[in-house]
């Protein structure tokens, strides 16, 4: 009987442990964009050696500059560099259920806003807000991991 309880109770454990693996932003999203709803990019999120978050853009799918886009907005390093290879994300710790404490570049504006990420959906999506100052004020994605 213990066989055949332990038979059964490790999938399910395995099945647990991979669903809280896929609870963290860790992986590789489709980034949407809010005002139009249409894929835009592929960003890896990846952990940093300090214990960090940060993502860089894999393939920029939808530019208004065509193919190869570079950030003409940026300043300093980013300036006129190619937008794919370009890490737009970076500094964001867990707190509780989200990931803050970062900072976000859109790389449209070339504006940096702080940043708040939370995995939704079990996992399945991620909403990332970039703002400035206070929360309220800024604006929402949600990306779809691939």
């Amino acid at each position: 009987m213990r066989k055949l309880l332990t038979l059964f109770a490790l999938p399910l454990l395995a099945l647990s442990f991979s669903a809280f693996a896929q609870e963290t932003p860790v992986g590789t999203w489709t980034t949407i964009d809010d005002e139009t709803g249409k894929a835009k990019s592929t960003v890896e999120i990846y952990e940093t050696r300090n214990g960090s978050l940060a993502g860089r853009v894999v393939e920029v799918m939808n530019s208004d500059q065509g193919d190869n886009p570079v950030c003409k907005e940026c300043e300093g390093e980013r300036k006129d560099k190619p937008i794919e290879g370009m890490v737009i994300l970076w500094g964001a710790k867990q707190d509780g259920d989200a990931w803050k404490g970062g900072k976000i570049l859109d790389p449209a504006s070339g504006k940096v806003y702080s940043l708040k990420m939370e995995p939704v959906e079990g996992g399945a999506k991620l909403e990332v807000r970039g703002f400035m100052g206070f929360s309220l004020l800024g604006r929402t994605q949600t990306w779809v991991r691939q």
